[in-house]
């Protein structure tokens, strides 16, 4: 029987490995430029943290988890989304102790059960990034700067910024209650999805994809006509603080996060390059949700980067190589060999990316393998090479050849190589 990946999860390969190594490297570096500290979650959770965090009616919770029970009869939850782990150690591990202010990333795979498609699948993958206790628009500000920085870094800059303020939960009430009356007008043209958001959340109608949905909500109200003083201060605040850092970006009033916690500003980064789903990364305040965990009254804001849609842009507009080794050793016969594997091992110590062939191979076999690899230099040595005590180091690009000393022969390499 041939065994294939479960639909929906993908094996990462390892001539696409170095791209995502590439990616994570890049954020840590950066969010640790910014202050910010690595946390790890676990993949599982209790199933109640993301339909008490999430909301229970979302298509998340209701449709799209994994979830499965112990043998206590637990019901536990593959996690869907970063964000609510994050506040559980959080609150669990008192981290607003001493210092109330965190700034965490982190990295690694979430899972929902939908339909597998371009730049979407079943086990995916997120950079997650938070500011928990400060309420003000530098933090909004920084994070949006930081993710578009990130972006730059890459060598990725053709995305449109979106963003809009969500409210709060004294001025979101009346807004909520004028969309309601709006979408009744247009109730029988809606989606089933969008009848039933009608009930729960009707916000939630601004993140359907259905055509005839979208195209009833472009005149739909707009959250920003209901903002209280406080709000349209935090708002203007956050754009102020965008020009005056050189960003541009878009005002999106229909803008929307489909998530219950969310609270005043939010944002989007899109790319022209994916059709639908054009979102790379998102995310906004949540100034309500600590509360709600049982944790102290603590604002916060955060956002997600989808890692395969970001690997995908860069694998169609980035041309990278794999990179190969420093040193490629080519011994012919059985003395040289033995000498080879030793040196082998020492060269990796030392800090060298070293490959050997360990099959008696011909000189031209070897070269050959030394060539797929992209090796940058192969050392020759042979029964002549000992007896002169001086081996062959030759550079794979230019062809040139030097002789080596063989005696404090990885000591030289080393010199001569790390770069």
């Amino acid at each position: 029987m041939l065994y294939k990946a479960v639909k929906g999860f993908k094996d990462i390969l390892p001539y696409q490995v170095g791209t995502w190594n590439r990616v994570e490297s890049e954020a840590k570096r950066i969010f640790e430029l910014f202050g910010y500290r690595e946390i790890r979650i676990p993949v599982l959770e209790k199933a109640e943290l993301f339909a008490r965090g999430i909301g229970q009616d979302t298509d998340i919770v209701s449709k799209e988890m994994y979830t499965l029970e112990d043998r206590k009869g637990n019901r536990l939850a593959m996690r869907p989304e970063a964000t609510a782990s994050v506040i559980r150690a959080y609150i669990e591990h008192k981290l607003y102790k001493g210092y109330p202010v965190q700034k965490l990333f982190t990295i690694g795979p979430m899972f929902r059960y939908e339909r597998p498609q371009k730049g979407r699948r079943r086990q995916f993958h997120q950079i997650n990034v938070e500011i928990i206790g400060d309420p003000g628009p530098k933090s909004d500000s920084e994070l949006i700067f930081m993710i578009m920085y990130f972006f730059s870094s890459l060598g990725l800059n053709d995305f449109i910024l979106n963003v809009n303020s969500l409210g709060c939960l004294k001025c979101r009430g009346p807004f909520r209650a004028e969309l309601r009356s709006y979408l009744d007008r247009y109730f029988v043209q809606l989606c089933p999805d969008c009848q039933k958001r009608m009930e729960t959340n009707p916000l939630r109608v601004f993140d359907c994809k259905v055509e005839t949905c979208n195209q009833i909500i472009k005149d739909a109200p707009s959250m920003l006509d209901f903002l209280c003083n406080d709000c349209t201060n935090h708002f203007d605040s956050v754009r102020l603080y965008l020009k005056q850092l050189d960003l541009d970006f878009v005002v999106n009033s229909y803008l929307m996060r489909g998530l219950d916690y969310y609270t005043r500003t939010t944002f989007e980064v899109q790319t022209k390059e994916m059709g639908a789903q054009n979102a790379v990364a998102g995310g906004g305040r949540y100034d309500n949700l600590m509360k709600e965990f049982g944790g102290p009254d603590s604002p916060a804001i955060g956002f997600a980067i989808g890692v395969e849609r970001v690997v995908e842009l860069l694998e169609e507009h980035v041309v990278q190589e794999e990179e190969g080794p420093d040193i490629f050793l080519a011994p012919l016969g059985k003395e040289a060999e033995d000498k080879s594997f030793v040196w082998l091992q020492e060269l990796r110590k030392g800090g060298l990316r070293s490959e050997m062939e360990y099959r008696s191979l011909g000189l031209k076999a070897q070269m050959r393998h030394a060539d797929r690899l992209r090796a940058r230099k192969v050392l020759i040595v042979g029964e002549d090479e000992l007896i002169k005590g001086k081996g062959i180091l030759r550079d794979m690009v230019s062809k040139e050849q030097i002789e080596i000393p063989l005696d404090n022969l990885v000591d030289e390499l080393i010199r001569l190589l790390i770069r």
